[in-house]
């Protein structure tokens, strides 16, 4: 693994670690402004960052994870992570662990010159439609 593949997967696990710790400051400052979580399951949910935030650190808890093989690609000031993911995890005190893809977009600021989270994409083979449901009342605009 290259070194800017090795930073980016660095700066997963800081984002995967506060989640597991509800370190809601670390991951606003992880985050961009406008990121997205997207649940890419039989039917998808969106959140916004406000909604992503109190939902990670209230209802939408992570217990553990395990990246399998990871995927790094730049694309000049934007980079892909990808991986086959291992999660722990529990929505409203529902069991919803198991494998998991996640592709993550990060994109390096004009100011500060850091890498921040731009969107986040959870998918897994998904039949519960609970799950749907459950994401989209965590959405705050609603």
């Amino acid at each position: 693994m290259d070194e800017f593949a090795s930073r980016i997967e660095a700066l997963e696990h800081r984002w995967m670690r506060s989640w597991m710790h509800r370190d809601r400051n670390q991951m606003k400052s992880l985050a961009v402004r406008d990121f997205i979580f997207l649940l890419g399951s039989t039917k998808a949910a969106i959140l916004d960052r406000a909604s992503w935030l109190e939902a990670a650190t209230t209802r939408f808890r992570c217990i553990g994870y395990r990246f399998d093989e990871v995927y790094v690609r730049r694309h000049g000031g934007v980079a892909v992570f990808a991986t086959q993911m291992k999660l722990e995890a529990k929505v409203d005190g529902y069991d919803w662990s198991g494998p998991t893809w996640v592709m993550d977009l990060w994109q390096r600021s004009s100011v500060k010159r850091q890498w921040r989270i731009v969107e986040r994409t959870l998918s897994r083979p998904d039949e519960d439609a609970k799950m749907t449901e459950a994401i989209r009342s965590m959405q705050l605009w609603r």
